[in-house]
């Protein structure tokens, strides 16, 4: 089968922690990135993820609520129906 090379751009941590971890599977980096494109091929989409990263104010708020649900405070519920949830939003 004949190959063509593909040249492109990508910041070079990630280039070399992608070649480590295709190491790591035994696997050379050019099959991950044909995998790749096999994907974008049949599924003719991309999926982009990148972590959720609160702003300081959510994340402090986020940490007072998870010391908050660890010592059983501040809870509400659980509750039986709906209903009775939103009895008790409307109280």
């Amino acid at each position: 089968m004949a190959k063509a090379i593909l040249n492109i751009k990508t910041d070079p941590e990630l280039k070399k922690e992608a070649q480590q971890t295709a190491k790591e599977a035994g696997i050379p980096l050019s099959i991950v990135v044909n995998s790749a494109l096999r994907k974008f091929i049949d599924l003719r989409s991309v999926t982009v993820e990148a972590p959720l990263i609160p702003n300081a104010k959510t994340a402090k708020f986020l940490r007072k609520a998870l010391i908050d649900i660890k010592a059983g405070k501040n809870l509400v519920g659980p509750f039986k129906s709906a209903r009775e949830m939103i009895d008790y939003l409307h109280r």
